[in-house]
C-alpha cells in the first residue's frame, strides 16, 4: 500500500515536485467556487515549473533573464576594480566580467538541477561587496598612489600585476573559507534554526547598511560628470516608475496567427539596461562631436567613450576562465569574518527569494529540506566563485524572481537555458571588453539607483509580519 501523501503536496519536492506534472494555477487567484475570476485567468501561468517550452522560446526567455541580471552582475566587478587598483586596467576588468558571468552560469545550473530546483537564477551578491570594500580599504591593502594615475600605470609590469593579484588572492581565500560556513548551514539543516532567531529587525538594518556603505563608490564615479550621472539616474527612474505600464508592440510568429504583433512591457523588464544604453549612446555622440573634453586633466574627460577603445581590440575572442587563474588563494582572518557577515545576509535574502519564486512559478512553497539544499548549493557556488576568482560570491537574484511574474513563464528549463547562455557569454572575451567601455559617470548614475534600491529593500523588511 502506497504511503499517504501530505495535503501540502511537498513529499517529493526534492526532484519531482510531488510527481505532479505542473502547477499552473496561482492559488491566491482561485475562487471558493468553481473556476477562476477574470483576474485569475489573466494571471494564469503560460508554462509551469516542470513544463518545457519549445527550444527556441527557451533561448529567447533565457536571454531575457540574462539581460535582467546584466546590470547587477557587471556592477560588481566594476566596483571591485577600484579596491583592486584596476580602475585603469580595462583589459583585466573585462576578464573579471567574463569570469563572473561564467561562474554565475555554472552556479545557476547547479541550483536548478541539484539545489532548490526552482527556476531561480544565481549571480554575484552585493551583500559581500560591503565587507570586501571595507577590507580593501584597510591600511595594508590600500592601493599605492601611483596606481591612481593612469599615466603612471603599466598594466603589464610585474609590480602592477602583483599589486592587484595579491589583493584578489586574499579575497579568494577569504570567500572560500567563509563559504564553507554556508555549506555547513545548508546541508546540516541549521538554516531553520537560524531563521527562528533572525527577524525583520535584524534583516532591515543589515541590508540597508550594505546599500548605504556603497554610496561612497557611487559618488566617486558620478562625480566625474554629474550631468551624465544625473541623466542616467533619471532615465532609469523614468523607465522603471513612469513608463513601466506602457507596452511596446513587437513582431511575433505562431502557427495559429502566423506573423503578428504582441505587446511587451519592455520598460518594466529592462529599465537598467535601457537607461545605461541610452546614456552610453549620448556619451558616444558627445565624444565624436568633441563636446566632451579630450584633456585628461579636465572635468568630464571620463565621460568619453574612446578612453578604453583599445580594450576591445586587445581582448581575446575566446577565453576560458579556470580556477586559480589569478594565483594561489591566501586567507585573511579579518577577511573571513567580514565575508561571514555577508554570507549570513545572503542566506536570509535567499530564503525569501525561494518562497517568492515558488509562488510565481506555480509550485508549492518549498519544504525545509529543499531550502537546506538550496542554501548548501549556494555555499558551493560561493566556493566555486572564490576558486575561479570573481572577487565575490553567489546568491539568488530577486530581479529574476520578479521577471517570472511579468512573463508568466515559470519553467525551470528557461533558467537552464539562461545558465548555458551565461557560460557561453563568459567565454567570449570581446563581450566582457565591451562592457568595460561604459563611461565612468554612466556607471555612477546606475550605482546611485541600484544602491538606493538595496537600501530601500532592507527597510521594506520592516513590513514583514512576525
Amino acid at each position: 500500500m502506497a504511503p499517504e501523501k501530505n495535503s501540502d503536496g511537498l513529499d517529493n519536492y526534492a526532484f519531482t515536485v510531488d510527481g505532479v506534472d505542473h502547477f499552473c494555477e496561482l492559488p491566491e487567484n482561485k475562487k471558493e467556487s468553481d473556476g477562476f475570476s477574470e483576474r485569475g485567468d489573466r494571471n494564469k501561468l503560460a508554462y509551469c515549473v516542470t513544463d518545457i517550452p519549445p527550444w527556441y522560446l527557451c533561448i529567447f526567455l533565457g536571454i531575457q533573464h540574462y539581460l535582467t541580471a546584466f546590470g547587477g552582475i557587471i556592477a560588481i566587478p566594476l566596483i571591485l576594480s577600484q579596491g583592486l587598483c584596476l580602475q585603469h586596467d580595462g583589459l583585466t576588468q573585462s576578464h573579471l566580467i567574463s569570469t563572473i558571468f561564467f561562474v554565475s552560469g555554472v552556479c545557476t545550473l547547479l541550483q536548478v538541477t541539484f539545489g532548490v530546483r526552482l527556476p531561480i537564477l544565481q549571480g554575484g551578491t552585493f551583500t559581500l561587496l560591503s565587507p570586501t570594500m571595507a577590507l580593501l580599504s584597510m591600511p595594508e591593502w590600500t592601493c599605492p598612489a601611483w596606481t591612481q594615475n593612469a599615466s603612471l600605470v603599466n598594466t603589464t609590469s610585474p609590480e602592477f600585476i602583483h599589486v592587484w593579484q595579491s589583493r584578489m588572492q586574499m579575497l579568494q581565500g577569504s570567500i572560500m573559507v567563509g563559504s564553507l560556513f554556508q555549506v555547513l548551514v545548508g546541508f546540516s539543516g541549521l538554516i531553520g534554526l537560524f531563521m527562528r532567531f533572525i527577524g525583520p529587525l535584524t534583516i532591515a538594518p543589515t541590508i540597508s547598511l550594505i546599500g548605504l556603505s556603497l554610496f561612497d563608490s557611487a559618488g566617486m564615479n558620478a562625480g566625474h560628470h554629474w550631468g551624465i550621472s544625473a541623466m542616467t539616474t533619471c532615465l532609469i527612474v523614468i523607465f522603471s516608475q513612469y513608463l513601466r505600464h506602457i507596452a511596446i508592440p513587437v513582431p511575433k510568429y505562431s502557427r495559429a496567427k502566423k506573423f503578428h504583433t504582441t505587446r511587451i512591457f519592455i520598460f518594466q523588464i529592462l529599465p537598467v539596461l535601457l537607461g545605461i544604453t541610452l546614456s552610453w549612446l549620448i556619451c558616444y555622440l558627445l565624444t565624436i562631436y568633441n563636446v566632451l573634453p579630450s584633456d585628461p586633466d579636465k572635468y568630464g574627460y571620463l565621460a568619453r567613450t574612446d578612453i578604453k577603445g583599445d580594450v576591445t581590440g586587445k581582448a581575446p575572442w575566446f577565453r576560458f576562465p579556470y580556477p586559480g587563474q589569478w594565483g594561489v588563494p591566501s586567507v585573511s582572518l579579518a577577511g573571513v569574518f567580514g565575508i561571514l557577515a555577508g554570507v549570513i545576509s545572503s542566506m536570509i535574502e535567499s530564503v525569501g527569494d525561494y518562497h517568492a519564486c515558488a509562488r510565481l512559478s506555480g509550485a508549492p512553497p518549498p519544504p525545509r529540506h529543499a531550502i537546506n539544499r538550496g542554501i548548501g548549493i549556494e555555499g558551493i557556488g560561493c566556493l566555486l566563485a572564490g576558486a575561479w576568482g570573481t572577487g565575490n560570491g553567489t546568491t539568488s537574484y530577486s530581479e529574476n524572481v520578479g521577471a517570472l511574474g511579468i512573463t508568466k513563464v515559470g519553467s525551470r528549463m528557461v533558467i537552464v537555458a539562461s545558465g548555458f547562455i551565461m557560460i557561453i557569454m563568459g567565454m567570449f572575451g570581446k563581450i566582457g571588453a565591451i562592457f568595460t567601455t561604459i563611461p565612468t559617470p554612466v556607471i555612477g548614475g546606475m550605482f546611485l539607483v541600484m544602491f538606493g534600491v538595496i537600501t530601500a529593500a532592507g527597510i521594506s523588511n520592516l513590513q514583514i509580519k512576525v
